[in-house]
């Protein structure tokens, strides 16, 4: 059987693990991106609080994908759980790191300006801030989404959603005669999807950051 006889007979079943891992990845880039901001915005203003907030990010990426999902298995079970929590755990650095960046790039004088014309400290944030933050946000977002739909395929050890199924069982059949197929197609449907997310990241970034500010 060739590789393109493979993924017609199993074409349905690719196209359910690629959704599977698609949302998966979404949702903890959700889960990652309010709480990497929410960090970024609680941190900023002071250097050590920022410093510490992203040290302590930083942190998480030193430990093995395998052996952190094994580490939650225990704690919140097998399947989607333990995917979910390694997922945003890991998506939280670049978010976070770029968005204290990107507040802290920020114009003091249109700050000054705001507060000016009467804007509260909230308003602020909101109407100001966080917008002209957003492109390097965007970008931290665009980082952490490529890293993720890789380490998501980890996340089959501990019976998760996704491709990685597939590379996993590719692996264990090595020397039969789907095994390099198995894996093939596991690890190319990771990178269209990931190429696909990069997309829709740079239309999303045509369509919200204004072009005067665009980098």
């Amino acid at each position: 059987m060739t590789f393109w006889e493979y993924l017609g007979d199993r074409h349905r079943q690719l196209l359910t693990d690629a959704f599977q891992q698609a949302s998966a990845v979404l949702q903890c880039m959700v889960a990652a991106t309010v709480l990497g901001v929410l960090i970024a915005v609680l941190t900023y203003r002071s250097d050590r609080a920022g410093d510490l907030a992203t040290t302590a990010a930083s942190a998480v990426l030193t430990i093995p994908s395998l052996a952190l999902i094994g580490l939650l298995v225990p704690v919140v079970g097998l399947g989607a759980p333990p995917t979910v929590a390694a997922l945003t755990l890991y998506g939280l650095l670049p978010v976070a790191r770029d968005a204290v960046v990107g507040l802290r790039g920020v114009d003091p004088s249109l700050v000054e300006a705001a507060r000016g014309i009467g804007m509260s400290r909230s308003t602020r944030l909101v109407r100001v801030e966080l917008p002209l933050a957003w492109p390097p946000i965007l970008t931290g977002i665009r980082v952490s989404t490529r890293m993720l739909m890789g380490i998501a395929a980890i996340a089959a050890y501990a019976s998760g959603p996704g491709l990685g199924g597939e590379i996993f069982r590719g692996i264990a059949s090595l020397g039969s005669g789907n095994a390099l197929d198995q894996v093939l197609a596991g690890t190319l449907g990771i990178v269209v999807l990931a190429l696909l997310f990069d997309a829709a990241y740079v239309l999303l970034g045509r369509l919200t950051i204004p072009r005067g500010i665009r980098v």
